[in-house]
């Protein structure tokens, strides 16, 4: 970009420059200057600071145009000037019927994709009159025992017409199953039915922890149901490979985005170890990060992680469209920043994330509600968070340039650092046997509670100042925002709607899908498809995982893995 010649004129004018500078650093003491992650950030940057300034190349190798190889400034030509991002609000609450009036909320205030959440016990494979379910109906998301309640949630809204999204990882085969059967009931062809499956167990064992099954049949469900949404539910997300709750659990951005994409190459190459063609199902990937608080080192992480997977897919897995080399991405806002104390303060925090997640070029966005952090959001809450992205869609001006940002020596100078940090984290990983022998080892727990422990450190120490926690603090500050509640009676309800289902429906049909189902585990055939043989025999969420579970047993973390030295 920048001649040899013109490099070392510039050093040799920062060196004056530094000089006159050093006597404003020395009239007070300065503190050290640093990102979230702990990276410190330089006084100044310059053409000096991106590659050293040497190579012509470094603009087409580094940077690009936008929707071309590398895609450093973004994975479609016009971006959003052609289509904004999708404004898809996590929500899921108590019992089907509430869910199914908050998604009818949310669609009418101007929300372009549902995105469901699902409670502990859906999560974990249990059915909601599990003895381990008692108080957990409802309350961190939607209950889903059977297809009934997957019915309820989307009465009366056009899956023709609405991109879903589910967050669900260890059951996910069984939520996508009972979503595709709704939609043959509503008369939508699965070609049609359109939306996202988070189905990222890999990053349960990291850092979530909603696992039930080991790693290798978790990661055969994954691929079972690859491999027949290629051929059947070609709209259809089939993995969101999640940082998003490896940085809640502490990473730091470059963990975040190093760990997730090995992930996401752990997926691709057991697909391709199953016989699968990585054009075939590539362009289904989708990949899920956090938006922190520090504005440019999450740009920079958007940028060099849509890079890295462009040129892995390119060179090291073959794939020869240029679709399979997109990292096609979904943004929440990091509700990990998020603050009981003064909490309107976190309508500003997720503001500013939300903008670095769209000047990172995310193709969805979650905004988070003010009061996330005491319980789900209320209604008035989560109108707030959508009108957030509103305001910065059509307010703003952002969206009117592709990645006004380009060009930045800080923001360039950082994504080129952090390509280089997650390489060599590629390299850890790989010496340690690949990503699921570093799971078993516990090499990604240790590290991120390092990570987590540091940041911890720091704002005990008063390194890094959290306004209303550590600083600015209000005596005698009194919780006012109203606080969504979820009643007993949803799981009374919840309960006695499950026991009704399974009176009603067609028993003998239920022991012919287990016993299918069973076979089919015991051996090599396609999970997926006799799950949704399940689903449409209305068999429960807790009588499928049931069968898994004395088929592949339970996993259980290894001691190492759970040791921090």
């Amino acid at each position: 970009m920048f001649g040899k010649k013109f490099i070392e004129t510039l050093k040799a004018r920062l060196a004056g420059w530094d000089k006159t500078a050093s006597e404003f650093r020395s009239r007070k003491a300065m503190p050290r200057f640093f990102t979230i992650s702990g990276r410190d950030i330089d006084e100044l940057y310059t053409p000096a600071s991106i590659n050293n300034g040497q190579e012509d190349s470094y603009y087409f190798d580094q940077i690009g145009l936008p929707g071309e190889y590398p895609y450093t400034r973004g994975v479609h030509h016009t971006m959003y000037r052609t289509r904004l991002w999708t404004m898809r609000q996590f929500a899921g609450m108590g019992t089907p019927k509430q869910t199914n009036v908050r998604f009818k909320y949310i669609l009418a205030q101007g929300g372009t994709g549902l995105s469901t959440a699902f409670d502990l016990p859906t999560l974990m494979g249990y059915d909601s009159d599990h003895p381990r379910s008692l108080g957990e109906v409802g309350k961190c998301g939607v209950a889903v025992d059977t297809l009934g309640d997957m019915e309820i949630i989307f009465g009366d809204i056009d899956l023709s017409k609405v991109s879903v999204s589910m967050t669900i990882n260890s059951t996910a085969s069984i939520a996508l199953a009972m979503l595709l059967v709704v939609a043959e009931k509503q008369g939508v062809p699965s070609e049609q039915v359109r939306g996202t499956l988070q189905n990222d167990i890999l990053k349960e064992y990291i850092a979530q922890k909603e696992f039930i099954f080991p790693p290798q049949p978790s990661i055969r469900l994954i691929t079972d149901m690859m491999a027949y949404c290629t051929k059947h539910v070609p709209q259809w997300n089939t993995i969101s490979i999640s940082g998003y709750h490896i940085r809640e659990a502490g990473a730091t951005a470059v963990q975040e985005l190093a760990y997730t994409l090995a992930d996401g190459f752990a997926y691709i190459e057991a697909a391709i170890a199953d016989g699968q063609n990585v054009d075939d199902f590539a362009p289904r990937l989708s990949f899920f990060f956090n938006a922190h608080s520090d504005f440019f080192e999450e740009i920079a992480k958007y940028r060099a992680a849509r890079r890295i997977y462009a040129r892995r897919m390119r060179n090291k897995y073959g794939a020869k469209s240029p679709r399979s080399w997109l990292l096609r991405f979904h943004t929440q806002t990091a509700g990990c920043s998020l603050t009981a104390q003064q909490p309107e303060n976190n309508i500003v925090r997720t503001a500013i994330q939300a903008l670095s997640g769209v000047l990172g070029g995310t193709q969805s966005l979650h905004t988070n509600s003010m009061d996330e952090t005491l319980a789900l959001p209320s209604e008035k809450a989560l109108l707030i968070a959508l009108r957030t992205q509103q305001v910065i869609a059509y307010e703003t001006g952002v969206a009117n340039t592709v990645d006004p940002l380009a060009g930045s020596y800080f923001v360039e100078s950082l994504t080129d650092q952090m390509e280089a940090e997650a390489e060599k984290i590629f390299e850890e990983i790989e010496r340690g046997g690949g990503v699921v022998a570093c799971i078993e080892d516990g090499y990604f727990q240790r590290e991120i509670a390092r990570s987590a422990y540091r940041f911890q450190q720091e704002i005990e120490r008063g390194e890094r100042k959290i306004v209303g926690v550590n600083d600015f603090i209000m005596e005698g500050e009194e919780l006012e925002i109203p606080v969504l509640r979820i009643d007993r009676q949803v799981e009374i309800d919840q309960v006695a709607y499950l026991k009704k289902v399974k009176a009603e429906r067609d028993n003998e049909a239920v022991r012919v899908a287990l016993a299918k189902l069973r076979q089919t585990a015991e051996g090599d055939g396609n999970t997926f498809e006799a799950i949704l043989e399940c689903a449409r025999a209305y068999v429960s969420v807790g009588e499928i995982c049931d069968i898994l579970r004395e088929v592949w047993g339970e996993y259980v973390e290894s001691r190492s893995a759970m040791q921090v030295s």
